[in-house]
């Protein structure tokens, strides 16, 4: 019992020290949250208070109300801090990486599955929307990255859909902070067992490559290694 107390006290604690990092964070980005989220606990208590008086309930309107103010203040708390953690994410290497890593349950996201010399890359995510590749970086440069991946995808997977999306702010471009809205707006057209049938076979292909063994003794006339390849 004892044993369980204290695995409890250690969640609690874990959990505050969590949102106070998260409170500091944002306000580095956000110099006015703590004024925000006083109005807002203060405004909402307020309004349930004077209702409470005009009915005649003040007592329970009043508990009503601070219960309201709390949860009011946590969501735009909640919001207030996503924001700014794009804000700081924007622009960062990697950073659609991370936000597909929360997209929610049911998506399998696999990063840099495609990248050039100048660092834009191309990440891929896999669910019941579909395969959906996602491109950072210069906006013409990673529209080659994206058509060979999508070419490679509709030779390995030709009955799974396949959506692009290039980050940026630019026209036609969807922003980081609303990546995964945009995620979450592709119709959901497969099972779950296609989803795991998806993925599995996206995952063979990646380890039948790395696995395939070179060639071994002279290399043929004529023949030349890919950029990158030694000789042995």
């Amino acid at each position: 019992m004892a044993r369980k107390e204290n695995a409890a006290d250690a969640a609690n604690a874990g959990r505050l020290k969590q949102i106070a990092l998260t409170y500091k964070m944002t306000r580095r980005a956000d110099k006015t949250i703590g004024l925000v989220l006083a109005a807002v606990g203060i405004i909402t208590f307020g309004v349930f208070l004077a209702i409470g008086f005009l009915i005649g309930h003040p007592i329970y309107l009043g508990i009503l109300g601070v219960l309201l103010a709390f949860l009011a203040s946590a969501i735009v708390f909640g919001r207030r801090a996503e924001r700014a953690a794009f804000g700081q994410m924007e622009g960062q290497p990697g950073a659609a990486a991370a936000v597909l890593d929360n997209v929610g349950r049911g998506w399998t996201t696999t990063p840099a599955v495609a990248m050039n010399r100048n660092q834009d890359v191309v990440h891929r995510a896999v669910g019941k929307a579909g395969i959906v590749l996602v491109a950072e970086g210069n906006p013409n440069r990673v529209k080659t990255l994206l058509a060979a991946e999508k070419k490679k995808m509709n030779r390995i997977v030709a009955d799974v859909p396949v959506h692009d999306v290039i980050v940026g702010a630019g026209e036609g471009q969807v922003e980081l902070k609303k990546l995964r809205t945009t995620m979450l707006k592709f119709p959901r057209v497969l099972t779950g067992p296609q989803v795991t049938a998806t993925n599995d076979r996206l995952r063979a292909l990646g380890d039948l490559m790395s696995n395939m063994p070179l060639p071994k003794g002279p290399m043929p006339k004529g023949m030349k290694l890919p950029k990158g390849g030694k000789g042995r």
